[in-house]
This record gives structure tokens, sequence and C-alpha cells, in this order.
């Protein structure tokens, strides 16, 4: 191998995992870190750790000179970016590249057209992916929407072609409002990627986000690895995955694989990407890629037995992919829990002092995390401190395992997975949580409020049918759809007495209360959507 030693340009978990990969291939690791960063645990195992500037990632881990300046003084071969930060900056890859540093990720010219949102659509249209019923391309003007609008049909999404995590993004379900939100979605595309052009899609009500990893050599081989399910999210943000996806068959996992599979090889895709799509009524359709490793990659890990970080060395330093497609097997069924260090109401970052950490164990059970007694989560980055992951021979004994043992972090998702029947529990809020785990969807301190379990998404059942329940929707563009809006509702309705269940769904939040409290929870939730509150 031409790759000795390797600079991970990340922190936390994907620093640790990137680090135990290149230790276990017998190459040499270099942590760069900000100030902040300097007990992390990725800094204390690396061989060489580089400190790379103050806390802000501006000033450290998005410091282009700095970084580079670290693989050089180092002597580096290559820079693993890890997911986040500058993954998928074309122009770092591209610097690496011109500095004669080997770059573990796409060609620089693939992360351009794929982090654009409407380059990315129009390169798969052309490939022959699906794609979501919408515009060709970039919207320009009212004029050209409302035309685009009628095509396709309302409900439609207007969507930011630099966008993510739901910022940009507005839901269009009347005519009237297209000029409204249309003019919101530009703004506040602009503010946060620094670029307004927007685009629009046909709105699907109830689909599942599937994923599908693949890998390319750069020479026109690819090959993919089956499919990810990462339909429950909050706030667009992903908080479980697995793999594979329960209501996809054999049959469609061989079609669309095989689509994304040469669509890779006929680029000439280089490393590791995930080709993301919306799920329907049978049909698949296209919403963009992502040109680096996922944080959801382990659940893909364990049902195929392969290494992606290994892989996507081995692909850098120039060697063959390591695998045919005619190899590629799943074995049983893998979900990942991401965990936060939140508030547990109002989802606001909780950083601080770990006291005692005890990371779940057992046969088929990981934790990916760079937690330990005593170290302190910093306040600067993002909440996730933590992954679980577990594995079954099939998903029911993986839920069974995911329930854990009470006194593990496993044990705080037990109870959500408890009712197989149904696909969902309730959980009363007294009955605590174990100690420094923060639950994923705690809503409401109060006598009788609950919480609707995780399964409820994963079961794919439709609860809203659910007898003596009221469903009250929040649109994604809802005035009221911020940060912590579902914590204020439910705090609200409980402070009058009235349990509050919450379902995040993809672009919605679902609030059920008790039916014959409908109204009651109504009119809170008018008084909270009053502009004069």
């Amino acid at each position: 191998m031409t790759i000795n030693k390797v600079l991970i340009a990340n922190r936390g978990e994907i620093a640790l995992r990137i680090h135990r990969a290149c230790h276990e291939m017998g190459i040499k690791t270099v942590a760069v870190h900000s100030t902040a960063d300097e007990e992390a645990k990725h800094v204390k195992l690396a061989d060489e750790a580089i400190c790379i500037g103050p806390p802000p990632a501006a000033q450290s881990y998005l410091n282009i000179p700095n970084i580079i300046s670290a693989a050089e003084i180092s002597q580096a071969d290559a820079i693993h970016p890890g997911y986040g930060f500058l993954s998928e900056n074309e122009k770092f890859a591209s610097i690496v590249e011109d500095h004669e540093i080997i770059w573990i990720g796409p060609k620089p010219e693939h992360i351009r057209t794929m982090g654009d949102k409407v380059a990315a659509k129009k390169t798969a249209g052309d490939l022959g992916i699906p794609l979501v019923p919408g515009s060709d391309g970039a919207v320009g003007d009212i004029g050209e929407a409302r035309k685009v609008a009628e095509e396709t049909g309302y409900p439609l999404i207007v969507k930011a072609a630099s966008g993510g995590g739901g910022r940009g993004m507005k839901l269009v379900e009347d005519p009237d409002k297209l000029e409204t939100l249309m003019s919101q979605a530009r703004s506040e595309a602009k503010a946060a990627f620094g670029d307004d052009t927007v685009y629009i899609e046909k709105y699907l009500g109830n689909p599942r986000h599937i994923e599908f990893q693949v890998f390319g050599d750069g020479e026109g081989n690819a090959v993919h690895l089956g499919e990810r399910d990462c339909s429950l999210q909050r706030r667009h943000q992903k908080v479980l995955e697995e793999a594979p996806s329960p209501v996809i068959t054999d049959e469609e996992r061989a079609r669309i694989g095989k689509l994304v599979a040469d669509a890779m090889a006929e680029m000439g895709y280089r490393g590791a990407g995930t080709v993301e799509f919306l799920y329907e009524d049978g049909e698949f359709f296209f919403i963009e890629m992502n040109t680096r490793l996922q944080v959801e990659h382990p659940v893909t890990e364990m049902v195929t037995g392969l290494d992606l970080v290994r892989e996507q060395i081995l692909i850098a330093d120039g060697q063959p992919l390591s695998i045919r497609q005619e190899d590629v097997v799943l074995r049983g069924h893998a979900i990942e829990c991401r965990i936060n260090a939140e508030h547990p109401r109002t989802f606001a970052p909780s950083p601080g002092k770990v006291k005692q950490y005890h990371p779940a164990g057992g046969m088929h059970v990981r934790v990916d995390s760079g937690l330990y007694s005593g170290y302190t989560v910093p306040p600067y980055y993002d909440s996730m401190v933590a992954k679980l992951i577990v594995y079954g021979t099939n998903r029911e004994r993986c839920i069974m395992r995911l329930r854990g043992d009470q006194h593990a972090p496993a044990g705080a998702l037990r109870p959500m997975l408890a009712d197989e029947e149904h696909g969902f529990a309730t959980i009363p809020i007294g009955s605590g949580w174990p100690s420094g785990l923060v639950p994923v969807a705690t809503f409401a301190e109060a006598e009788g409020a609950s919480v609707i379990a995780l399964a409820a998404i994963l079961k794919g059942i439709g609860i809203a049918h659910q007898a003596g329940w009221a469903k009250i929707t929040i649109g994604a563009d809802s005035r009221l759809d911020d940060v912590g809006l579902s914590a204020r509702i439910a705090t609200a309705l409980a402070e009058k007495g009235i349990s509050a269940n919450i379902v995040a769904a993809y672009h919605r939040d679902h609030l059920f209360v008790p039916w014959d409290r409908r109204d009651e929870a109504m009119a809170i939730l008018n008084a909270l959507s009053d502009p004069r509150e």
C-alpha cells in the first residue's frame, strides 16, 4: 500500500471509527482537533495529534489551510474527511489532491455535481434513475413556478438547491400560497447556504426514505450493498435507521440496486456514496446523493460483513473493489439508534460532563461513541454523542435485542418497542430513564403524559385511526415548525391535563390527543400559533 499514514479531518465517533479501521490495517493516524477537543478519545488514541484552532468549527474543522498544514507537517499520505464538516466540499477535495495528498473520497467533480440538488437531479435523470415529478431544474420566477405547479399538481414542495435538513423547504398545499412560500424558501436558502436557487417537486404524502449504499473504483466498476430504511426522522433529521428495509421486496432491491450501481459505473464514481429515494406505493423517486460515508453506515456493515471504511481506504489506494456484486449477500437485520446530548423536552443541545458512562454490550450489540467517564461534551458541535447498533438473524429478533437490558442504554428503547401487535406503545414519563441517557421521544413531564413509541413508524402502522385518539398534523411549513415545537405543544397540553403523544415523520409531526379532548387541544394549538403570542 502507498497509504501508510492517514490524517482524520473530523472529530467524535466517526474520527474514532476511522482510527480503528486504520490501525487494523497497520496504518498510522493523525488526529487534528480544536482546543475544545484536546481530551477527545480519538485524540488520545491517535499516533499523532495536531491542534488546528480554537473551538468554533470555522476556525478549526472547517479551516482548510490549517488542515493542509497539519497534513504536510505530519507527512500524512492521505486525508479521510469522515462525514459532515468538509466531507462534501469539492474545493477541499481539489486542494488536497493539488498538494499530492490522497483524498479518501469521491472525485471532486462528482462531489460538485451531486452537491447541487438541481444538477444532481438532472444527472440522475440522464443516468436513468427515476425522479420525483416536478421542475426539470431551477425555477427562476413565480410565473415559471405556477406553470410547473399546474403540471405537477398540489400539494408540492419548494426546495433549496443547496439545501439540507429541512432548511429552505416549504410545503405548498394551496396555489394562493405559492408565491409567499417560494419567497420564504428563497430567503431561508440564501441565509443558510448563500444560494437562493430553488426547484419544485411533487409532495408525496406518506413516503418512506430508502437509500442505497454504493461503491465504485473510479474505473467504471461499481456495486451496491443493499438499502437502508431511514424513514423515522425528526425535523428532517434521521434518528433511527435499519437494514434491510422491511417494506421492499428482493425483486425491488435487485432492480433498483442494479440501476444505481450501473449509473455509478457509467459515471466512473469512486469510493462510497449513497443514493437516496422516496418510496411510495411501490415506486422509487430519487431525491439526492451523498458523496461520503453516512452516519448510518454501520447497519450495512452488520448485514453484509464488510468494513466500509476499510473499503474506502483500499479504493483510495488505487486497489480494485474487494467484492463482486454476486458476492454481496444480506444476512439478518440491523437497526441503529442515534443518541444525542439534548434536553428531553426542548431538544436543545445539553453539553456537559459525563459523570458515568456504561455502554450497552452483549452479542451483536455495537456502540460507536467517543464518550468515556469524565469526558466533557463540548457545546460547539453536533449533539450526537453515540450510535447504538444491534443485529439479529431477523427483524423481530433485532427489535428484541434492541430492547436490551434496563440498566444499559438499550434499555431506554425497550418499552418503546413493547407492543408488537399494534406497532406502538406508550411510556409514562414518570417511569424514568437510565442515568445519562436522553430519550429521543420524551415530550412532556406531567402526570399521565406519555410518548408514542418509535415502533409506530418502524411498523408503518397508521395509528391515526387508533380508537380513542384524534390526530393533529403539524405541516412542514407551519409558522410553529421550529426546534422544540412539538415539545412546546405537548407541554402546554400537559399543563391542562391532556396526555400528548407525538410521532415525528417525514416532513410532518403528528400529534395524538384523546378524542374527547380534541377541541381543547386545538384551542391550545391555535393560541400557540397566534402571532400576538
